[in-house]
């Protein structure tokens, strides 16, 4: 089980986490909410638990919870602009189908 940066997001999450003073990592999670279920939860991981998988990825550390490591697993995390405006986008392969508005996913 794995999810991985792409050079650009690793780029920069390790800009953004440069300025966080208790960064353990950045923290990949999934929520329930939404049309279809689930969305996406992206913050820093001031410290890693017991129950948290830690991976490396491009030199950054991804703590993922192990209860949502199924809705992640394989999942690749790119940084995208797009006129204006940046975000994280989401490459996982084990989500179904999403809602219109491409908030929430389903696996």
């Amino acid at each position: 089980m794995a999810v991985t940066l792409t050079e650009r997001a690793a780029a920069h999450v390790r800009n953004f986490l440069a300025g966080q003073r208790q960064a353990a990592g950045l923290r990949i999670g999934v929520r329930k909410t939404g049309c279809s279920g689930h969305a996406y939860v992206v913050e820093v991981a001031e410290s890693v638990g017991a129950q948290d998988q830690v991976f490396e990825s491009q030199g950054v550390k991804l703590v993922v919870d192990r209860e949502v490591l199924g809705f992640l697993d394989g999942t690749e995390l790119d940084y995208v602009r797009e006129g204006l405006n940046a975000s994280f986008r989401f490459n996982n392969p084990n989500v179904k189908a999403t809602c219109g508005c491409g908030e929430s996913f389903t696996v």
